[in-house]
Parts: structure tokens; C-alpha cells; sequence
């Protein structure tokens, strides 16, 4: 496995580019470390396949330099990086046996047949192929399938990365759980360097120990699960993670908090005005905001039980926002006020989450 470097990685798909728009990735200054478990997480179009064809070596990047363990790769083809890459379609090879499917890689690399038998079996037995291993591909399921894809990845022991491109879109839903779990259990026991691609929120934070959001060739965060739910460093962060999302609501920044339509929000560690030059946004996520007599004035428009808790839909004025109310708590009919915790409040201009002033 390999430490991933990206430096200062830029790409066009125009003979040339003249400006931030024609760029598909705009700017991505990244370190992998060895043996991490990463995810790149964002919506279709942000740039997340660019990223992970510029590592593979199937594209060159218009700027900057891919390095594995310090030694520069950008120009290398994709069979000198030595990587193992799993698509979102399963790629096998239907004329052959599960077991043939899973020997062709190593046998192409001259494996003696003890030791590729051996491998075969072992990486067979973690997906639970095993049973299967006689049966030709061509009849198995495209679940089945997607798992042979990932024991092609899995079964090399020379590989730097093993990358996963939307690996478990055509598989079962009742079966995605188990095999995220699989592969989160795989590199807990032989930490391999792995970068997950996904557009599924519930994929990258169940599986990766660090997350890579993108959005518009962009990388707006670095973080776990936790950094990106508490913290969001963007308010497509904020909005894109969890379900539903950060509330966002026009404001203007006071010296002790902010005032949306008139209404003041007192907050912990607000910023200073002079840091708000632009627009100026509060982000307050949907478990973070409570009814409270003593609260804001805010209308009821909506309530939507899910089970455990209630999604509740209101307005502050003229911005809609939603409330968690767990099971139990009573939602005011007429009169309704709330309050927002000001320890998860955050504010942002133009888009940037602005740290609190120095006390």
C-alpha cells in the first residue's frame, strides 16, 4: 500500500482552458495516508470519478502531480501504479469460473499456482464465495457478481490502493449493509489503502475514517462523520449531509449574535461584524433546534412522523426550516417559539463557515 499525495491537481476536458470554469476539478491539494480508509463523497457531476481516473493513471491531470509514497506517477499508465479498482457495474468474466475469475489476476502477474490457490481461497472465504467458486460467472446474480468484482481487488497483495467507484448501486438493498460491513471489517484486519467514490452519504460515513466532500471540482471539507455533522466547514456540507439538512437562514452578524428578519439569535462565540463583508448565513441543523416558551416567535406548518421522532416544518418570517422533536415532546399548535442551541449554531459568508472571534 501507498501514502497518496495529490499536488495542487487541476484538469480541463478543453484543448484551453482560460478560466475557474473550464476547469472540471478547479484545485485539490490532498494527502492519503497509508493504509487510510478515505471516501469521496458528493453529488453526480462534482468531480469525484476525474479524481479517481487522474489517480488510477486514466487520465493526465492539465496541472499539478500525483505521487505514491513520494515518487511522482502522473505520467505512468495505470498498469505501473499497481491498482486495484472496482466500478459500479461488476466487471467479470462470464465464460469463467468464480475461482478463474479471481486466479486471473495473479496468474497474469506469474503467482505460482500454490500460493494462487491459496490467495483464491482466502479472499473467497471473506466475501462468502466460497460455495461458488466451481460455478461459472454467467449465472450468478449481479450481487454475486459485484462481490467477484471486489475479490478481483482484494485478492492482490501488491496493490497500492484498491479503489471502489459507486461499488454497491446495483446491489440488493438488504444486502449493501453487509457488505459496506465486510469491507470496513477487511481493512480493520489488513489495512489496505482504500478510497471509496459515492454519491451516498450513508456509504461514506459508515465506511471511511475520513471523508472527502466535493462540490463543483471543489474539496470543501476534510473530515469524519463527526467534524462534518457538527462542524461544516460549507453550507453544502451542511446541507448535504444529514436528512434533512443544515436550516440555513439570511442574517446579519451583530456583536453578540446575529438578527434574522429583526429577530435576535444570541450565540456562544459569534464572529465580529467586520468579519461578514458579504452575505451573511446561519446554519442550525434540525436536532439542534427546540421549542421553548421563553424562544423566538416561529409558525407550524407541517408535522411528519417518522417513528422515534417527528419532523416538524416551520417558518421564522419568511424562511421555512425544520425541527427534530423526538416522541413525547408536545408541539405547540398556536404560539409556537423555539430556541436554537447556540453551542451548534454556526455562521457563514458566502458560503465559508466564519470561526469565532478571539475573547
Amino acid at each position: 500500500m501507498a501514502e497518496i499525495r495529490l499536488d495542487k491537481i487541476r484538469h480541463s476536458y478543453e484543448d484551453k482552458p482560460a478560466s475557474d470554469a473550464d476547469f472540471a476539478l478547479k484545485m485539490v491539494d490532498l494527502t492519503w495516508q497509508d493504509g487510510g480508509a478515505y471516501a469521496l463523497l458528493g453529488p453526480s457531476g462534482c468531480g469525484k470519478s476525474t479524481l479517481l481516473n487522474i489517480i488510477s493513471g486514466l487520465l493526465t491531470p492539465t496541472e499539478g502531480d500525483v505521487r505514491f509514497d513520494g515518487r511522482s506517477v502522473t505520467t505512468l499508465a495505470p498498469d505501473e501504479r499497481n491498482i486495484a479498482q472496482v466500478f459500479q457495474f461488476p466487471v467479470v468474466y462470464d465464460t469463467m469460473t468464480v475461482y478463474q475469475n479471481l486466479a486471473f489476476p495473479l496468474r497474469d502477474r506469474g503467482i505460482d499456482r500454490a500460493r494462487v490457490d491459496e490467495l483464491v481461497k482466502e479472499t473467497a472465504e471473506r466475501l462468502g464465495l466460497t460455495d461458488v467458486l466451481g460455478r461459472r460467472a454467467a449465472g450468478l446474480t449481479a450481487d454475486d457478481k459485484q462481490k467477484i468484482s471486489l475479490a478481483r481487488g482484494l485478492v492482490r497483495s501488491d496493490v497500492n490502493v484498491i479503489m471502489f467507484d459507486e461499488p454497491l448501486t446495483v446491489i440488493d438493498p438488504h444486502l449493501k449493509w453487509q457488505l459496506r460491513s465486510q469491507l470496513k471489517k477487511l481493512h480493520q484486519r489488513y489495512n489496505f489503502t482504500m478510497i471509496y467514490v459515492t454519491h451516498d452519504q450513508t456509504e461514506a460515513l459508515t465506511f471511511a475514517d475520513q471523508i472527502v466532500v466535493m462540490h463543483e471540482g471543489e474539496v470543501v471539507q476534510v473530515g469524519t462523520s463527526e467534524s462534518l455533522f457538527e462542524r461544516p466547514e460549507h453550507t453544502f456540507v451542511g446541507h448535504f449531509i444529514g436528512s434533512p439538512g443544515m436550516n440555513l437562514f439570511p442574517c446579519s452578524v451583530e456583536e453578540e449574535g446575529v438578527s434574522i428578519d429583526g429577530q435576535r439569535i444570541a450565540l456562544d462565540a459569534p464572529p465580529s461584524p467586520d468579519q461578514a463583508p458579504g452575505t451573511a448565513e446561519l446554519g442550525v441543523r434540525p436536532e439542534y433546534i427546540r421549542f421553548d416558551p421563553d424562544g423566538i416567535a416561529v409558525d407550524v406548518r407541517g408535522i411528519a412522523d417518522i417513528g422515534r421522532y417527528r419532523i416538524v416544518d416551520a417558518s421564522l418570517g419568511r424562511h421555512p426550516f425544520k425541527i427534530f422533536c423526538p416522541e413525547g415532546v408536545e408541539i405547540p399548535a398556536d404560539g409556537a417559539r423555539v430556541r436554537f442551541d447556540p453551542r451548534h449554531a454556526n455562521v457563514y459568508v458566502d458560503g465559508w463557515r466564519v470561526e469565532a472571534r478571539a475573547r
